[in-house]
C-alpha cells in the first residue's frame, strides 16, 4: 500500500513537470508577466501599508502634540490665575542698627525686618547706606559693632541666613560673629523653608560634589531622603531652584529641572523668600535696580507725605518702597552727593504718610515697615487682581 502511494506521487510529479514542459512560450511569457504583476502588487500593497502606518504614526503625533498643547494652555490659565507676576521691594537705611544698644538686639532689629518682609511678601531688601561706606557685598569679617559702615552689612547678612532653608545653612554660612545670635531669633517659616517629609513640586538646593557620568546632569540636595538629579552640569555649593518631576519609588535618584527662583511666583503664586541686595546711597538703589524695565512704581514714606488713605494704584510690574532711617529720608538725600535735589519727595512717584494721625513723635523703620506694608498689602493685590481680569 505504501509502495503504491509513492509510485502516485513520483507519477504525479513525473506529470507536473512534464505539462510544465509542454507549455508554449506564448505562455510561459503570459505566466512569468502574472508573476511579475502578482509580485508588483504585492509590493505596491506593502508600500501602502507603509505610508498608512507612518500616517497613523504621524496622526498620533499630531493629536499628542495638541493634547501637549492644550494641557500647556490649561495650566498656563492656572498659572496666570494662580501665579504672582508683580514683585514688591523696599529699601532702608543699614544705620538703623546701630540704634539698638547691643549685638543682641541688633540681631533682634534685623530679624524684625524679615518678618514683616515675608509676611507681606517682599521679593527684594534692599539696605542702602547713609553713612559712605561703599560695600556691596556680604563677604569678608566682622569689624566690631558700631564700626562706621558695618551695619549695613550685618544687617544684609543676617536677612540672608534667615531667608535660606534650614537644610542649606551649613552649605552657605559659616560661623560668623555677625551670626552669633541668628540662633535666637524666630523661624520666618516660608514656603520653600520644606521639612523632610513635605509635598512640594519645588524645591531649594545645593549642587553636590560628586561624580556623574558623561551626559548626565549634577546631583543636588534639596532637603529629602534621596539626592536629585538635576537636568545640567553646575558648578559644586550654587544655591538651585528645583522643579520636581513625577517619582518613581523605586528609583534611586530623584529627577529634577533646574528653573528660575521665581518660577514658584509666576507660575504657582508661592511666595519663594526675598532677595537682598546692598546699596552704597539712596540713589544706588533706583539705578542698580536688577529689573531691565525698572521699578515702575516707587513710594516714599514720610509723616510729610499724603493720606495713603487716598492713595490708589494702577497696573504695575515692580513696585519699590522706601523708608527712612532715624532721621528719616531727609538725611539719607543729604547723605548723597550724587542726587541734586532738596526735597526727598521729588525722587517718587508717590511720598505717602502711611501712619496718619499718629500718637507717638517718632515711627521706628521696623514699625514703620509693617504699618507701611498691611496698608499697601490691599492695594497691591487689587491691582493685580485688575490685571488679571483685563
Amino acid at each position: 500500500m505504501a509502495e503504491s502511494s509513492a509510485a502516485d506521487t513520483v507519477h504525479h510529479i513525473m506529470s507536473v513537470d512534464k505539462s510544465q514542459k509542454q507549455k508554449t512560450p506564448q505562455e510561459w511569457k503570459k505566466w512569468k508577466e502574472e508573476k511579475k504583476a502578482r509580485k508588483r502588487k504585492w509590493k505596491e500593497q506593502k508600500l501602502l501599508n507603509l505610508m498608512e502606518k507612518e500616517k497613523n504614526k504621524e496622526r498620533k503625533k499630531e493629536e499628542a502634540e495638541e493634547v501637549r498643547l492644550k494641557q500647556e494652555a490649561e495650566e498656563q490659565k492656572i498659572y496666570d490665575r494662580l501665579g504672582r507676576k508683580y514683585t514688591v521691594s523696599i529699601a532702608l537705611p543699614g544705620s538703623i542698627m546701630d540704634n539698638a544698644q547691643s549685638p543682641e538686639l541688633r540681631t533682634y532689629l534685623a530679624g524684625q525686618i524679615a518678618r514683616a518682609a515675608v509676611v507681606f511678601k517682599v521679593d527684594e531688601i534692599i539696605i542702602f547706606d547713609e553713612t559712605g561706606s561703599t560695600a556691596t557685598t556680604t563677604e569678608g569679617q566682622f569689624g566690631g559693632i558700631g564700626k562706621k559702615g558695618q551695619a549695613n552689612v550685618q544687617m544684609a547678612r543676617i536677612l540672608q541666613y534667615l531667608e535660606c532653608p534650614q537644610y542649606l545653612r551649613k552649605s552657605f554660612f559659616p560661623q560668623h560673629k555677625d551670626l552669633q545670635y541668628a540662633g535666637l531669633l524666630n523661624p520666618l517659616d516660608c514656603y520653600h523653608h520644606l521639612r523632610i517629609d513635605d509635598v512640594s513640586t519645588y524645591r531649594e538646593g545645593v549642587v553636590l560634589n560628586k561624580p556623574i557620568r558623561e551626559g548626565r546632569g549634577s546631583f543636588a540636595n534639596v532637603g529629602l531622603f534621596k539626592e536629585v538629579q538635576i537636568d545640567r552640569q553646575l558648578k559644586p555649593g550654587v544655591r538651585v531652584t528645583v522643579k520636581l518631576a513625577p517619582q518613581d519609588e523605586d528609583r534611586k535618584h530623584i529627577k529634577g529641572t533646574v528653573v528660575s527662583p521665581s518660577s514658584p511666583r509666576t507660575e504657582a503664586g508661592l511666595y519663594w523668600g526675598y532677595s537682598v541686595r546692598l546699596a552704597s546711597s539712596l540713589g544706588a538703589v533706583f539705578t542698580e535696580c536688577p529689573y531691565k524695565q525698572g521699578y515702575d512704581v516707587t513710594i516714599g514714606t514720610s509723616e510729610r507725605g499724603a493720606d495713603i488713605d487716598n492713595f490708589t494704584i494702577d497696573k504695575f510690574a515692580h513696585a519699590l518702597v522706601v523708608f527712612g532711617g532715624v532721621h528719616g529720608l531727609e538725611a539719607s538725600l543729604d547723605a548723597d552727593e550724587g542726587l541734586n535735589v532738596d526735597d526727598p519727595s521729588f525722587l517718587f512717584q508717590h511720598y505717602l504718610n502711611t501712619c496718619p494721625d499718629q500718637g507717638s513723635r517718632t515711627i521706628r523703620t521696623e514699625e514703620a515697615v509693617l504699618i507701611t506694608m498691611s496698608s499697601l498689602r490691599p492695594k497691591f493685590v487689587e491691582a493685580d487682581n485688575r490685571m488679571k481680569a483685563s
